[in-house]
């Protein structure tokens, strides 16, 4: 089996007066991308591959995240095409990645991760909230198939993670 997860950028700075790939996180955000990155090595979560969005509150989630895994080898590929984007693109760089790969983390924005998400799960499978990936939110997708096969209702919701959860713990 292989696993997808799915992570909202941290909480940017909407105020900051930058365009819009140069929003960088507000403290908090930088709190709750170490809490998912400390929380993902707790769980042994380690991905194989690391994908990021080129936006600044994107990438910087990453690298935030990449710091708390301290996973040899790791490195952060960044795409253009996770910004700014569709399911379609979204898929295909997914299908550029290994099929050796068994775990792939994709560091993006919504609505385009949360669209990806429906479509890959469906919408019976998923929660009922208002938000299904605020700032912050991990989605793990169970998978059993080539990276480039990925389509409509093909994968499994194993768990959705909330930054906000982790205080609690």
């Amino acid at each position: 089996m292989k696993e997808l997860w799915l992570l909202r950028h941290a909480k940017s700075d909407q105020k900051a007066d930058v365009s819009d790939i140069e929003r960088p996180l507000k403290k908090r955000g930088q709190r709750d991308a170490k809490n998912i990155g400390v929380w993902m090595k707790t769980q042994l979560l380690l991905p194989d591959v690391l994908l990021s969005s080129p936006a600044k509150r994107a990438i910087d989630t990453a690298r935030l995240i990449h710091q708390e895994l301290h996973v040899s080898g790791l490195v952060i590929r960044e795409d253009e095409q996770l910004y700014a984007t569709d399911i379609e693109q979204l898929k295909a760089v997914l299908a550029s990645c290994p099929e050796t790969a068994k775990r792939i983390l994709l560091v993006g924005h919504n609505p385009e991760l949360e669209n990806l998400l429906i479509h890959l799960v469906g919408n019976t499978a998923l929660p009922n909230v208002e938000k299904l990936l605020p700032t912050s939110a991990l989605a793990r997708l169970s998978w059993n198939g080539a990276w480039a096969d990925l389509h409509e209702e093909c994968t499994q919701l194993l768990s959705i993670t909330y930054a906000k959860s982790l205080l609690n713990e």
